[in-house]
């Protein structure tokens, strides 16, 4: 059992095989090499963009939730301020309501005061005027007491009826 290598045949082997090894590094190899790391560099800074978007994103959310916490204080307040607002508006139109019917009260009281006055002042004239025709009348006829009385009852009745 003995090996009989055929040298020749090897080294053309070996020497075929190198030059292939050679034309592939050359032509298929380093080529191979460039795009697989080109490849690679492009994936590290597809990676290391999304991580920043990423990180963009999250402070982006933060600042929205902070402006969005501000916009509830701010509404908050302004609701706060109109319910103070509409309270005192409330509070002043109750006030001027009840100075107007003040004011109408004591014009209406005023003006009744008034008529008062009026109305006692025709009185005083219609009775004074009365009591001269009764006593002109009565000077005019002297008559007795019971005439007089009766007289006098007439006229309060003829009064009555024109009051």
């Amino acid at each position: 059992m003995g090996f009989d290598i055929n040298w020749g045949s090897a080294l053309y082997q070996l020497l075929a095989f190198s030059v292939l090894l050679f034309f592939l590094s050359k032509f298929a190899l380093k080529p191979l090499l460039g795009i697989m790391e080109k490849r690679e560099q492009m994936i590290n800074e597809q990676i290391s963009s999304a991580e920043k978007n990423r990180k963009d994103s999250e402070a982006f959310i933060a600042e929205q939730r902070q402006a969005l916490e501000q916009a509830r204080m701010e509404a908050n307040e302004i609701i706060q301020n109109a319910k103070k607002l509409s309270e005192q508006q409330g509070q002043d139109i109750v006030k001027a309501a009840r100075n107007d019917a003040e004011r109408i009260k004591e014009s209406a009281v005023a003006e009744i005061q008034r008529e008062k006055e009026q109305a006692v002042s025709a009185l005083r004239e219609q009775v004074a005027g009365l009591s001269v025709l009764i006593a002109t009348k009565v000077i005019e006829k002297e008559l007795d007491a019971a005439e007089q009385e009766k007289l006098v009852q007439e006229y309060l009745k003829e009064v009555g009826e024109e009051l």
